[in-house]
């Protein structure tokens, strides 16, 4: 049953970004080139829920066995950054979504974003079998 409340929020959530048309190629290409302020609408909505969600869990929430989450805080480093923010703009600029709509696409019948798919996944892969090896 938990199974398929996840299920059910993934689905809401791909339906969320097909409406909002964060999975549109135009929009993002607006964005990139500065034509609209839709997408950057759209993500500084989603920071400042995630904000406020993380402040929340950090404070009150529980996991699902009762006891409170404990978020370590991460190291700055600023090649981790420069590497990472590199691969992903790179990836979303080649294919012209980042990975949170490629699922919602492959819903709207973009079938030749199983290629990205396929691609994604084999990078997740690979970033665990050399993960002890990058800067962290």
């Amino acid at each position: 049953m938990r199974k398929l409340v996840f299920v059910l929020l993934g689905v809401a959530f791909g339906i969320v970004m097909y409406k909002a048309e964060a999975a549109s190629w135009f929009r993002i290409f607006e964005m990139f080139s500065f034509q609209s302020f839709h997408m950057y609408g759209f993500i500084g909505s989603a920071l400042f829920v995630g904000v406020i969600g993380v402040q929340y869990m950090k404070r009150k929430a529980k996991d699902v066995d009762g006891n409170k989450i404990n978020i370590q805080p991460k190291a700055k480093s600023i090649p981790r950054y420069l590497i990472g923010g590199i691969f992903f703009g790179l990836g979303w600029a080649l294919v012209g979504a980042c990975p949170g709509p490629i699922f919602a696409l492959l819903g709207s019948g973009v079938f030749s974003i199983i290629i990205v798919i396929i691609g994604a996944l084999l990078g997740t892969y690979i970033y665990g079998v050399i993960r002890k090896y990058l800067p962290h």
